[in-house]
């Protein structure tokens, strides 16, 4: 660097013209320094990138060595630029020109963070079995592009020497009133992040709903955890989008949080004259033809109630997949149906007994 700076004194100070000759050869002496220096960093870069592509690194991410051309382009911007302000001395335009460079540098910027994202999702999130992590890095995806540019917005207001300070006041009022406007998306915006940090559930987790289509499924499995809203696909092959405020101020009852082993339970009424254990036989075999129904812990048959025509039953079963859950149900309820019937076990239903009593025919009016 010194070798250069000294052979171009030299050569200015050789070069004995008219001042305008003088300043013209220096203009002239400097763009040609930065062509020439230009062709060399494309020559670096193209040259890397060649000896480089035999990593996987590389080859996922080769628009890496446009991002890093586009910064090493802005620097020998940058480098003539300060030299002709320097020159000219133009000083009025330093820091318009320091506050237009910071702009057009935050998109390389902007380009070489989603590049790091992109390949820490990659190598982070496909490694573990959580499905947050996916979330959290299509949240950064969407964010990095606003939070580049608001910052590079903010230095070059610096450098023109504007006070921010203002602005940030008017913002925060204008924040205000905006929060008032849209609580509720803003709501929905706070609800899912505190999702993604609380996790109560997962992307393929199968939850309950509370607000299902009348006479459809009332459960399914989420699909998409977003920053308004989640998306749940029912049983039904239906869609439902819940806002993320009324998830967060509910009771989540999620069936694969911990285990898809869970316990079911299945009302069945007997008339009061039936042999009790002769019932709870007929209902363990039935709970022991499906060969989903776990053995351990066993089925279990117990008495709940004395109904107003029933003993209440219930059956206790544990399986070994949640998403079988009202299969069950419906096998239990509809074999056992057939088991009672062949065995001759009433399944009661209320009945009234009506006496009527009539008045003696010959009873005389007074």
């Amino acid at each position: 660097m010194d070798n250069i700076k000294n052979l171009y004194t030299e050569l200015i100070t050789a070069f004995s013209g008219h001042p305008l000759e003088i300043l013209l050869l220096k203009i002239i002496v400097v763009l040609v320094a930065i062509f020439i220096s230009w062709v060399f960093l494309r020559l670096v870069v193209k040259v890397s990138e060649q000896r480089l592509i035999k990593y996987t690194f590389i080859q996922e991410n080769r628009k890496i060595f446009g991002v890093l051309e586009k910064l090493g382009s802005y620097a020998l911007v940058l480098a003539a630029g300060t030299y002709f302000i320097q020159l000219f001395d133009a000083q009025v335009i330093a820091k318009p020109f320091y506050a237009l460079l910071i702009i057009l540098v935050a998109t390389p910027v902007k380009d070489f963070m989603l590049l790091l994202i992109n390949y820490y999702h990659q190598n982070v999130a496909s490694k573990t079995t959580t499905k947050v992590d996916n979330i959290v890095f299509d949240l950064l995806n969407r964010l990095i592009g606003i939070i580049v540019y608001i910052t590079a917005g903010i230095m070059a207001l610096d450098f023109l020497g504007v006070n921010i300070m203002p602005f940030i006041a008017s913002a925060g009022v204008i924040g205000i009133a905006v929060g008032f406007a849209a609580k509720d998306t803003l709501s929905n915006l706070i609800s899912g992040v505190l999702l993604i940090v609380d996790r109560p559930f997962e992307i393929g987790d199968r939850i309950e709903l509370w607000q299902a289509p009348p006479g459809s499924a009332s459960w399914g499995d989420v699909i998409e955890i977003g920053l308004r809203g989640t998306k749940v696909k029912t049983t039904d092959n239906i869609i439902v989008i819940i806002p993320n405020n009324t998830i967060m101020t509910r009771d989540i009852i999620n069936y694969t949080a911990n285990d898809s082993i869970i316990r079911v339970r299945v009302n069945i009424g007997v008339a009061y004259d039936t042999d009790i254990e002769k019932a709870k036989k007929l209902i363990t075999d039935v709970a022991a033809s499906a060969e989903w129904i776990l053995t351990s812990p066993a089925p279990r048959v117990v008495v709940r109630n004395f109904g107003e025509s029933a003993i209440d039953l219930q059956l206790r079963i544990w399986i070994a997949d949640a998403r079988r859950r009202m299969d069950t149900i419906s096998y239990i309820t509809d074999h056992v149906k057939t088991a009672f019937s062949k065995n001759e076990v009433e399944i009661p239903y209320p009945k009234r007994e009506i006496h009527m009593i009539s008045e003696s025919s010959g009873r005389k009016d007074k």
